[in-house]
């Protein structure tokens, strides 16, 4: 977590020349949502009638490179968000997926409350936070609603892959917002290569899933593809707003009551309120719940406290590889020639460009 410290001894930082060189730790909350210093360095790494004593700056402590632990919980967690989709897809007949969401968000959100409230961080709206935590708790539910009415229509494995098209999104909005985040050619080169991929996907279908038709598919993969670019908007509007200085727990309480809010509003408009207490759907609540949202959560934010988070990130993307396996092992959902060449495409597009400072790190190491 970020600490402030006064620039006034030697064990400081040294500010000079009006030049602020700092090391930056990017978090992603919920598993997903990009928090960074970069916003709060661009505004306080500025000079202060030429003393740098009043300066105050993040402090990082050292994170590690990753070992055998941080590598086994990864495999683990990226385990278990591929296996969002798919289970709600599983218990979709039982429970509406657009209302397994809502549920979700409502016991997370609690459960994240309880946290902050043991940890003493209160859960009162700080000044400044509640506009943009309106505004991400939104997009959240707005994400949610497109991924549960997509699911109806298309595949978990489509979906999984269309979703995690998420940060491309988020890098041409932070691209236009941020100056620190401007594109380097090779991460541009991999949004050209993600959206190749998007195209060779929806192109050439050559049939649906099982009971549903083509078009049905596409339109689910178009929604999606939706869901993705909420996604990317969240992430933009937390790194650009006052959330990027919150709590990493109130920023995700935002988005889960939002969402639980909006969602269970959602689902009576529509008539989606249909829950069958079977055996899946209890599961599945219980694992959406309790280990996405909330359990992964507390395991991702620890890794990211002892860990590079660069190392992190390019683990992370074995996240939509787990879910088209599972789609395709656990719900027998056939893959097309088309959709396993632009899903490849999309990945290492998001690779080139979520991954670029860990490429470049590498690519350095092997000219020496």
């Amino acid at each position: 977590m970020w600490a402030h410290r006064k620039n006034n001894g030697a064990g400081n930082a040294s500010l000079k020349g009006g030049i602020c060189s700092l090391r930056v730790f990017i978090a992603l909350a919920d598993n997903r949502y990009a928090l960074s210093g970069l916003d709060y360095i661009s505004r306080n790494c500025q000079h202060h009638n030429g003393d740098s004593s009043n300066w105050q700056i993040p402090f990082m402590e050292t994170r590690k490179n990753i070992d055998g632990l941080a590598g086994g919980l990864m495999v683990g967690l990226c385990m278990i968000w591929g296996m969002q989709q798919v289970v709600l897809k599983a218990a979709a007949d039982d429970v509406a997926p657009v209302l397994m969401l809502a549920l979700r968000s409502g016991i997370a959100a609690l459960l994240v409350a309880m946290l902050m409230l043991w940890r003493r961080d209160g859960l009162g709206v700080r000044a400044g936070n509640w506009r943009p935590g309106l505004v991400v708790g939104s997009l959240f539910a707005i994400e949610f609603m497109l991924v549960g009415e997509g699911l109806r229509h298309t595949s978990a494995s489509h979906m999984v892959i269309f979703l995690y098209t998420a940060p491309i999104f988020a890098a041409l909005g932070l691209q236009w917002r941020l100056p620190a985040e401007r594109l380097k050619p090779l991460q541009w080169l991999g949004i050209g290569i993600a959206f190749i991929g998007i195209v060779v996907s929806f192109a050439g279908r050559s049939g649906g899933v099982e009971t549903q038709d083509t078009g049905r598919q596409l339109y689910g993969d178009f929604l999606g593809l939706l869901g993705a670019m909420a996604w990317g908007a969240t992430t933009v509007v937390v790194r650009c707003s006052r959330l990027s200085n919150a709590p990493v727990t109130q920023t995700l309480f935002y988005q889960l009551l939002g969402g639980f809010v909006l969602l269970i509003l959602v689902c009576v408009v529509t008539d989606q309120l249909r829950f069958n207490p079977t055996p899946i759907a209890i599961g599945g609540l219980i694992f959406q719940a309790l280990l996405v949202s909330f359990a992964s959560f507390l395991a991702w934010f620890w890794l990211l406290r002892n860990y590079l988070a660069s190392r992190l990130g390019v683990l992370s993307f074995m996240t939509p590889m787990f879910g088209i396996v599972f789609g395709v092992v656990l719900l027998g959902e056939p893959v097309e020639a088309n959709f396993v060449i632009g899903a490849l495409l999309v990945l290492c597009g998001i690779l080139l460009v979520s991954g670029y400072e860990w490429l470049s790190q590498l690519l350095k190491r092997r000219a020496r």
